[in-house]
């Protein structure tokens, strides 16, 4: 008889079978590596009960002079300023109307058709009456005066919305004649919709008239702060202002000369201070150019139009087809077109800004998949990973065929990316194939250079920085705190993490002979856990032989085998010494799971007992 101690590579290898990958790990979900070994992640926690409307894609911290610790949060509907766990409505106005809405109703329905030439709305988007009249019975003056999703268009003078009481045979009036209509900017979608048909692609070229698939724009924010203030502007879209003072009012339109009216990406430079538009149209004309980069005069965000006594001016990238995002680095801004990188540098001078290529034939699959850290950059490609650290250069992955055989490639542009210092982390979060909404990871410990994955539904990620915690956004429409605890509380009622980690197979005794495992010694701890009696399980996987497969009605992973001898599932506590068990074969794989409330484990070096057992 004679120990066996299993000590394992850190990371999880899905490019080799599970026996090439033997003394690795091949399968884990909601499991990080800390010195080589892993353990369970931490918990998350709502911030409030409090929630927004729309798909989070973007979110930003900082600090205003008053103290105040904001999140800018913008969603494909709103946009927001969370304060103290409080979501305020900043979403820009487009334009507003006086004197010019009318009201109809139906008897017994609570559809209300509005009047208001000229509306420019769609439907989906947001409006605000206010100074509306009674139209005679329950569609009261207070039923009028509030804000109303549109819900149709039927014709360019024409909207309906859905009123919060019924009309009866009383609501006849018209709502007077003083009402203003305040009509935010118009909503984007919360996925990227694939459009078929007739006129799907350009004239000639890829599907047009073929009946083949293009995609819609998903709504995608980026934000910027220029000293307390906050700059933003979704994809496509205008610059916005929000003036962080003592009171939160709605954001407004960056006025100015020569603003950008349409751009792609904002980005604001740490220590020179100038704001600069992505994708942005050209000076004087409203047509957007997606290779051109203007920037604002240096520390005045209103002041574009270039000239001899200032610093405002403009290039354009000519590797690629469009801008797709950009990153401050160490002293100099990272451009990713859709096949280049580009680093901006200052100048000064006439040049003002200058531009070299430091990568090109590459890819990215979206806006948000860039992560800085460490002083490094991360992204994700459309298939494979990359880093720039003064060279680009493609990353070794454990995990790229996993990882890009089971992705949606109609949803590259949810695909978005965060860290976690504190563990030396980058995520990345993704749509799984036949997903439309985000439930996949994977992480890149860089560190130790190795990789883990797993499933979370998660729409936008941003570190602990003016936080105390990570935060995330969710498919609730709320914000959590994430490594905090243990448990899952995204609604206010803790439920528990379901974790786990499968180890690759592994010979006994070279796999010779069979042998014999008759008792085990865990090595797991429980710190960190809320549980009484904290516990986890252990299931002992043996095989005839490498690759003959498991048999655990439960399956491994999700598949279900047929060739082991015998599982053993152990339960183990918090002060198990050992654990006699009764399990037979050539090679072996081990689980560690654990599914109840309260608990935190971490895995050391368990060890077998064997024993000889012949070779049938």
């Amino acid at each position: 008889m004679s120990l066996k101690k299993l000590t394992l590579r850190p990371g999880v290898n899905r490019e080799r079978t599970r026996y090439t990958s033997e003394n690795g790990w091949y399968e884990c979900d909601k499991v990080r590596f800390r010195q080589g070994y892993p353990e369970k992640i931490g918990g998350w926690q709502r911030i409030s009960a409090n929630t927004f409307l729309g798909v989070c894609r973007s979110l930003l911290s900082w600090v205003s002079l008053g103290g105040n610790n904001f999140v800018g949060v913008g969603t494909n509907l709103k946009f927001y300023i969370e304060l103290g766990g409080v979501y305020y409505d900043v979403t820009p106005l487009r334009a507003t109307t006086t004197n010019a809405t009318t009201f109809a109703a139906t008897n017994g329905s609570a559809t209300i058709t509005v009047t208001d030439n000229s509306h420019g709305a769609f439907a989906g988007d947001f409006v605000t009456f206010s100074g509306a009249a009674s139209l005679g019975g329950n569609i009261t003056a207070d039923v009028l005066n509030a804000e109303y999703q549109i819900v149709s268009t039927p014709t360019a003078n024409t909207y309906t919305i859905t009123a919060t009481a019924t009309a009866n045979g009383s609501d006849t009036g018209n709502g007077g004649g003083s009402v203003t209509s305040e009509y935010q900017i118009h909503v984007g979608d919360a996925v990227s919709v694939p459009l078929t048909g007739w006129g799907a692609g350009g004239w000639n070229v890829g599907t047009w008239g073929n009946g083949g698939t293009t995609q819609t724009p998903l709504r995608i924010w980026s934000q910027a702060t220029f000293g307390e203030d906050l700059v933003f502007g979704a994809r496509g879209g205008s610059i916005y202002l929000w003036d962080a003072g003592s009171t939160i009012t709605r954001a407004a339109a960056l006025t100015g000369t020569d603003v950008p009216t349409i751009q792609n990406y904002l980005l604001v430079s740490d220590t020179s201070r100038f704001v600069f538009a992505f994708g942005a149209n050209t000076i004087g004309t409203t047509t957007q150019d997606p290779m051109l980069i203007r920037w604002s005069d240096q520390e005045d965000a209103t002041n574009w139009a270039p000239s001899a006594t200032n610093q405002a001016g403009s290039l354009r990238l000519s590797r690629g087809g469009e801008i797709v995002t950009a990153h401050q680095s160490r002293q100099e801004v990272l451009v990713w077109t859709d096949s280049s990188v580009y680093s901006m540098q200052y100048l000064g001078g006439q040049a003002v800004w200058g531009v070299q290529l430091v990568g090109d034939n590459i890819s990215i699959v979206s806006q948000n998949s860039v992560a800085y850290a460490n002083g490094v950059s991360f992204w994700m490609g459309k298939d494979k990973f990359y880093m720039y650290d003064g060279r680009t250069q493609a990353l070794l992955c454990d995990l790229k065929r996993f990882i890009f055989d089971d992705i949606n490639e109609l949803q590259y542009s949810q695909v978005f990316s965060g860290t976690v210092e504190e563990f030396h982390e980058v995520w990345w979060f993704y749509c799984s194939t036949g997903s439309s909404t985000v439930d996949r990871y994977v992480v890149y410990n860089y560190q130790d250079k190795v990789w883990y994955y797993g499933s979370m539904a998660r729409t936008a990620w941003l570190d602990s920085g003016t936080r105390n915690s990570p935060i995330a956004a969710t498919y609730s429409s709320n914000i959590v705190n994430h490594e905090l605890g243990v448990d899952d509380d995204e609604t206010g009622t803790p439920a528990a993490i379901d974790a786990y980690i499968l180890s690759s197979e592994f010979d006994i005794d070279d796999g010779d002979k069979f042998s014999f495992i008759w008792r085990v010694l865990p090595d797991i701890t429980f710190s960190g856990s809320t549980a009484d009696s904290p516990n986890a399980t252990m299931t002992l996987y043996p095989l005839k032989n490498s690759g003959s497969g498991y048999s655990d009605p439960a399956s491994v992973g999700g598949v279900s085998y047929g060739a082991v001898t015998r599982t053993a599932t152990l339960p183990v506590e918090e002060y198990t010494g050992q654990i006699n068990t009764r399990v037979r074969g050539r090679q072996l794989a081990f689980k560690i799971s654990s599914a109840d409330l309260g608990v935190q484990w971490q895995l050391g070096s368990p060890r077998i007992d064997i024993r000889a057992d012949g070779r049938r």
